[in-house]
């Protein structure tokens, strides 16, 4: 691997000038391919195939071109005006279907004439509602814009799904370009503090920079990529691999001062620092693939796009930051200084005179913070962690106030169902408690509506060549156990009248989300565990250092997740979800840094706790620069996001990196001098070297 690096090594001292006017030209098809990568803001597309309510979800969009619908709140409208309006609609691209009860009645039948099991569905006061359908849910976000130009919000209201993930895109678009600012200003004012030179920290942020971009844009090859993803990508990918850049400008430093020229030091620091990063960034690829095992396909996106990140951060810290050193390498000299990092000698000398107590205390601790870790609740609805006062929310919360449609559900049976049988179950389901609204095909001739004055548009929502569908709603709020439980006796009552009955609707996919994201919390968490604790095995070649290094790392993930839980936050499901595995992956490294430096003094002959003692004062502070620059890429964004989702996640990435600093500085230490023999007796090579210790 040295070998390697010092070849690559000689190619950037030589082509150092070409490497820099490349990686500028590389910024021209990266800038077209970020701007043409498509952004997903639908949550439950990410949802597999191939459950039910997805087949569901398919049929809706196949045999009744239905791909999503809004509800909308017509406000102090006249009848002609409202049929007016519903033309204006139907004329967007991508709406298929707009109906009111102006379609049932016309303009020849006074509503009054009306039953009132009707009218109270549809009319509350001055406010009626609207049902929009669209092709499909992509389609809908651009067509729900266009609606909001005719009208303003006081005279028509649009909620729904698809109107809350229109209002998700704006305010996550607004806000990308601040949180990188943001990310980048507070990372650089750590790196100004802790460097030697205040124009090394502009190099090596304008080379992570690139990195960033060059990411971003080779998303377009993988066609679509989620929000979540977007909005954490850049700063993620600036937290996870600074560390690298900042671990070749030392050896660079420190190279210089053994041979005679700034090109012979280069050589060789690529060359060490591929080494030292290799097995580091393999352990927090494999974190970020790990997302990858998720059946929600949301982690695949997170994960592919994260690892793709780390894995260009790697080649340009050995190409293009060290161009850019050599190229500037004047500049810096002429601004060094010293670095203002915090000295760790009261820290260290205390961590190895008691690391007994300390490994003890850690041990006590570990049990609130599992308990707190299995505990901490975590919350579906994407939708309630929206400002309130977007258009989406405010016509949500007038549908549920006014209206009482909270969650809706679609039934789909077998058109050969006879009407009778339909009748049956639609009377069991409107005896199912929080059920408030049933509309069925038989439904409109119950309430007094004479078939033939049924139009054929009202016709063809309910029924497809295949299927009858039918429409039901809740007063419970869509994730939430109460829902669930009402889906479930629903689902018995479905299939006892059509045993191939399918449900479908935003209450029926938060459910299966819900399910699916238990089981994924899961199977992350031990995917995660077991690549890297693999990947460590080899790199370090050890079988009880992996399990010494990740169940310290795994410690500071409990005490992370433990102190939301007892502050008493409700955290967003996929931050529950990511958060180790992002946490684990990212911090991991730390701890490889801090071993190897231990083990290399122990094979050289020195006793555990000057070893220790050494090994310390010699990583200390490349972690402490490390897990501050993570820190502060995160901190900011947490602290200023409008989105809860991005905020939370955040917000735990940034208290996390802290804690796995804290754990690797402190209780890693304590662990590797208690089990200092059981690890030379389970590491190849330290038996044979000159390590004291009987096996």
């Amino acid at each position: 691997m040295k070998k390697l690096g010092e070849a690559i090594g000689r190619f950037v001292v030589k082509h150092k000038l070409f490497i820099v006017v490349a990686s500028l030209l590389l910024c021209i098809p990266s800038i077209f391919g970020y701007l043409n990568t498509k952004i997903n803001y639908d949550i439950l597309v990410y949802l597999p195939k191939d459950i039910e309510t997805m087949k569901g979800q398919d049929i809706l969009a196949e045999d009744f071109d239905m791909g999503s619908f809004a509800m909308c709140i017509v406000e102090n409208m006249d009848s002609k005006d409202v049929l007016d309006l519903e033309d204006k609609y139907k004329e967007i691209d991508g709406v298929v279907k707009v109906i009111s009860a102006n379609d049932l009645i016309g303009t020849t039948i006074p509503q009054e004439m009306l039953p009132s099991e009707v009218t109270k569905q549809y009319k509350k006061g001055n406010s009626e509602l609207m049902l929009v359908t669209f092709k499909d849910s992509t389609i809908a976000i651009d067509a729900i814009e266009e609606m909001r130009t005719l009208t303003s919000e006081e005279v028509v209201k649009i909620g729904g799904m698809s109107a809350s993930t229109l209002d998700t895109s704006i305010v996550a678009e607004s806000e990308i370009i601040t949180y990188v600012l943001v990310a980048v200003a507070l990372v650089l004012l750590v790196l100004m503090i802790s460097l030697d030179s205040y124009v090394v920290p502009f190099l090596l942020l304008g080379n992570i920079g690139l990195a960033i971009l060059y990411n971003m844009g080779t998303n377009v090859f993988i066609g679509e990529i989620s929000y979540i993803t977007k909005a954490i990508a850049a700063v993620l990918q600036l937290g996870v691999t600074t560390d690298f850049s900042i671990f070749l400008y030392h050896k660079y430093e420190q190279a210089k001062e053994k041979v005679k020229t700034n090109n012979e030091a280069m050589t060789l620091a690529i060359g060490d620092t591929l080494v030292s990063i290799a097995g580091s960034s393999l352990t927090t690829i494999a974190g970020f693939l790990a997302l990858c095992t998720m059946q929600l396909t949301l982690g695949f996106d997170i994960g592919v796009v994260m690892a793709k990140g780390v894995f260009i951060g790697v080649l340009s810290t050995i190409t293009i930051f060290p161009a850019f050193l050599l190229v500037f390498d004047k500049v810096v000299f002429k601004t060094k200084h010293n670095p203002l990092i915090p000295s760790f000698n009261t820290i260290k000398g205390f961590v190895v005179k008691h690391y007994k107590i300390i490994l003890v205390v850690a041990l006590v601790i570990a049990y609130p913070a599992f308990y707190g870790n299995n505990h901490v609740k975590s919350y579906y609805n994407l939708t309630k962690d929206l400002p309130q006062d977007l258009k989406s929310c405010v016509a949500n919360s007038k549908l549920s106030d006014d209206f009482d449609l909270v969650a809706s559900q679609v039934i789909l049976v077998n058109k050969d169902l006879k009407d009778n049988d339909l009748n049956k179950m639609v009377d069991e389901i409107e005896k199912i408690d929080s059920i408030n609204l049933v509309l069925s095909p038989s439904q409109l001739s119950n309430l007094g509506i004479p078939d033939e004055m049924i139009p054929s548009d009202v016709k063809d929502i309910f029924e497809s060549d295949r299927y009858k569908m039918i429409f039901v709603n809740s007063t419970n709020e869509i994730a939430t156990d109460e829902l669930n439980k009402v889906i479930d006796q629903i689902e018995k009552v479905i299939k006892k009248y059509d045993k191939n009955a399918i449900m479908a609707g935003e209450g029926p996919c938060m459910k299966d989300l819900v399910n699916i994201a238990d089981e994924d919390f899961k199977n992350v968490s031990i995917a995660s565990i077991g690549i890297i604790f693999i990947i460590m095995l080899f790199v370090l070649k050890s079988i009880s250092l992996p399990i010494l290094l990740v169940s310290g790392i795994e410690l500071a993930i409990f005490i992370n997740m433990a102190i939301s839980y007892y502050t008493g936050d409700v955290l967003p499901f996929v931050a529950s979800i990511v958060i180790g595995t992002i946490q684990l992956g990212a911090t991991i490294d730390y701890a490889i840094l801090l071993t190897t430096k231990y083990l290399e003094n122990r094979s050289s002959g020195l006793e555990k706790i000057p070893a220790m003692d050494h090994a310390i004062s010699t990583s200390a502070s490349s972690i402490f620069v490390s897990g501050m620059s993570f820190f502060a890429a995160t901190f900011g964004v947490g602290m200023i996001s409008k989105l809860n989702m991005i905020g939370s996640l955040c917000n735990l990435m940034s208290r996390g990196a802290l804690i796995s600093m804290m754990i690797v500085i402190c209780v890693i230490p304590a662990i590797l001098l208690v089990f200092d023999k059981v690890i030379i007796c389970t590491t190849v090579g330290l038996k044979k070297l000159n390590v004291k210790g009987e096996c």
